[in-house]
């Protein structure tokens, strides 16, 4: 009996200590970044809207900020949060929304995105 029991506490501990090193299921920050063509931001933007009522019914979606730079509204930045990276990176990126959103934005968009990844540290409000 206290073999078992033992042998038990001994099994939590490694679980527990194996799930607190996961980082599986931590929420993803994904910064995209857009430059549109000239007069193109209003085309992107509807285009974007489109695609992100796609994108909010996708697994692992969590939040969409889309914003415009208030000095050059050919800027636009999308803030979007994901519980799971690897989805987001693999899964997400084969969607056919997105593939379509790809091939539609040739006519509004300066040139493909750019993509950073970022893990929140702190909030303060």
């Amino acid at each position: 009996m206290k073999k078992n029991i033992l042998l038990l506490f001994i099994s939590l501990i490694v679980l527990g200590f194996t799930s607190c090193n996961k980082e599986e299921g931590e929420e993803v920050i994904v910064l995209v970044k857009y430059k549109t063509l000239p007069n193109k931001n209003i085309d992107a933007l509807a285009s974007m809207e489109r695609l992100i009522e796609n994108v909010e019914k996708e697994d692992h979606f969590v939040q969409i900020k889309l914003h415009v730079d208030k000095n050059d509204n050919s800027n636009i930045m999308l803030y979007e949060v994901w519980n799971d990276e690897d989805y987001y990176k693999n899964e997400h990126m084969e969607t056919e929304h997105l593939k379509q959103f790809k091939t539609e934005s040739q006519a509004f968009l300066a040139g493909p995105p750019e993509i950073s990844y970022w893990k929140e540290h702190s909030v303060y409000e």
